[in-house]
């Protein structure tokens, strides 16, 4: 009786431990300078990049957003050219923001 109990603790823990984990996507998009400043917002981690970052994930059919900011060169490694247009500068790339969405 007490191996039953055992293993239906353990399934329920099991159960809930999974439904607790919410889907996560990593986004990587341009950070491309269109004159509205969204871009240094997101790019910064700035509360004012909190809409634009929340309504992108919408967008792709996640509820919000987790974090913003600039890329950092470990995130897209090979995936980015080391020098001229485009290429990361020290240990984050200016021209890449990764937003963290949630389901």
């Amino acid at each position: 009786m007490r191996s039953l109990i055992a293993v239906v603790a353990l399934a329920a823990a099991l159960v809930s431990a999974g439904a607790a984990q919410a889907e996560r996507r990593v986004f990587i998009i341009a950070n491309n300078g269109d004159g509205y400043g969204i871009d240094r917002c997101l790019a910064s981690g700035a509360a004012c990049g909190e809409a634009a970052a929340n309504s992108y994930c919408r967008s792709r059919e996640f509820s919000q957003a987790l974090s913003y900011r600039k890329v950092d060169r470990d995130d897209i490694t090979g995936a980015i050219p080391s020098s001229g247009p485009g290429s990361c500068h020290g240990a984050t790339c200016d021209d890449f923001v990764a937003i963290t969405c949630a389901r």
